[in-house]
């Protein structure tokens, strides 16, 4: 019995190593409460990716065949049981477990041992105050047994007798730009896409867009006229390497970067929709029910710890 939690350990950081080979520092490695050379190999693991993701830029050091992801946001909805109804975002690429699996588990069972306890205290306090909402970081277990430390933002609503979470962390995706044009060489040949140029083209497209969140986007003729290309080769290169539409990632971010907005700030709502470049308020509104499932009147201001 040692001897396979001996093997699990060395499991988990051989899996630890891996991460930090993509350039996720991100993750960590549990504690098991050991004291023998295992453990103090973990501790020196998870000290040194701690070091690494506060030290190393990451847009410029990370390996450069995955697409360094921060920020990402993700959401769970769960009932008076604390079970997961629904979820939003990114859940499945923070977590690594299947849509499907998410759903009718326990919030709790997701967790790391550690925030168990915090997580088990956050519900009595729903308990006794429906209206209960704070922001606590809790650390997720992934599928491959790391830790994920996340920013969560809880909230209670007496209303529907339903809990919101708002997840913040950091993941990394990987590029799938290498297998895709192996195995679709011919099709990349005849638009023209195959060179490192392009690759670096569509990547100065992309954080164009992150640069410009707070102005319409332009149309796909003028974005083809500034970045020297034809607007078929960008919309196909983006979508190639992003695995989405340059519209479906524009509105996205935006749409993100205003959910940070009202939770962080006090800023009117039809400012933040303007911020965004949305048009009118109504827009905005039925574009960010439709990201996140909730409404931005829905996100209480001025949260508490």
């Amino acid at each position: 019995m040692h001897q396979e939690i001996n093997q699990r350990r060395i499991y988990n950081m051989s899996q630890m190593q891996l991460e930090m080979a993509r350039g996720n520092f991100s993750v960590r490695i549990p504690r098991t409460g050991q004291n023998d050379e295992l453990e103090g190999l973990a501790v020196l693991m998870n000290m040194a990716a701690e070091e690494m993701k506060e030290s190393v830029f990451h847009s410029g050091f990370v390996n450069p065949h995955y697409n360094y992801k921060y920020m990402v946001q993700s959401s769970f909805l769960l009932d008076a049981d604390f079970i997961i109804k629904s979820h939003y975002g990114e859940c499945s690429a923070v977590l690594g477990f299947s849509s499907d699996f998410l759903l009718d588990k326990a919030f709790s069972s997701l967790l790391a041992e550690e925030s168990v306890l915090v997580w088990k205290t956050i519900e009595q306090k729903i308990g006794l105050d429906p209206n209960y909402h704070t922001i606590v970081e809790l650390v997720y277990s992934t599928e491959n047994e790391l830790l994920a430390p996340a920013l969560c933002t809880v909230y209670g609503s007496p209303l529907r007798s339903e809990i919101l979470i708002t997840t913040v962390t950091t993941v990394v995706e990987e590029n799938v730009l290498k297998e895709v044009l192996a195995t679709s060489k011919h099709i990349t040949q005849r638009v023209g896409f195959s060179r490192s140029s392009d690759v670096q083209m569509i990547q100065d497209v992309y954080d164009y867009i992150l640069d410009h969140l707070d102005t319409p986007l332009p149309s796909m003729q003028e974005l083809a006229r500034v970045f020297g290309t034809n607007d078929y080769k960008l919309k196909f290169g983006f979508k190639l390497l992003f695995k989405t539409s340059i519209y479906q990632f524009y509105n996205s971010e935006r749409l993100k970067k205003a959910h940070f907005l009202i939770q962080q700030t006090t800023i009117p709502l039809k400012t933040i929709a303007f911020m965004s470049a949305f048009a009118t308020y109504p827009n905005f509104s039925k574009n960010f029910k439709k990201e996140f499932g909730y409404t931005p009147m829905d996100i209480k201001r001025g949260l508490k710890v």
